[in-house]
């Protein structure tokens, strides 16, 4: 997507509902400052040009038994273009995997992964990653803590 010119009320709306998606039409015109007909037509074009790109509930991995969170750096054995294609593409399409990224450095892919413990984080290396063609070795990195989590950047 091309950058966007967005202007003060633009700005506005983004942090409403990055704060909160589900803001009706008629709150999140009461928020900005701006009637509602002026607010939808503004959320529109900014869903129109891939500013606003989807709507989501955000699900505690606590809740589903995924206490933990794991940074994996992972390593490829060979870089033909059809196995990092279909590397990336396996790993994204894994349920305990949250984000993946190909990444520039030392490694090729850095994954974050939801695990239930130890014994989780080993069934997921030994029943889905290390079943993936093309692994040379990974390096992971277990969470202490979240201290910030954002899903999008601060409009403002």
């Amino acid at each position: 997507m091309a950058e966007t010119s967005l202007d003060a009320a633009d700005r506005r709306i983004l942090a409403a509902l990055r704060a909160d998606g589900r803001l009706s039409n008629a709150r999140l015109a009461e928020l900005v400052g701006l009637s509602p007909t002026p607010v939808w037509n503004r959320v529109r074009r900014l869903e129109e040009q891939g500013v606003i790109t989807r709507y989501t509930a955000e699900i505690d991995q606590k809740a589903l038994g995924l206490a933990d969170t794991v940074f994996i750096e992972i390593t490829l054995d060979r870089h033909d273009l059809g196995l990092v294609r279909d590397f990336g593409e396996r790993l994204a399409r894994m349920k305990d995997v949250l984000e993946v990224f190909m990444v520039s450095g030392d490694y090729d892919y850095l994954a974050r992964v939801a695990v239930d413990g130890t014994a989780g984080y080993e069934v997921f290396l030994r029943e889905s990653l290390y079943r993936l063609p093309g692994v040379r070795n990974c390096r992971s990195v277990f969470t202490l803590r979240t201290l910030k989590h954002e899903s999008s950047p601060d409009p403002s």
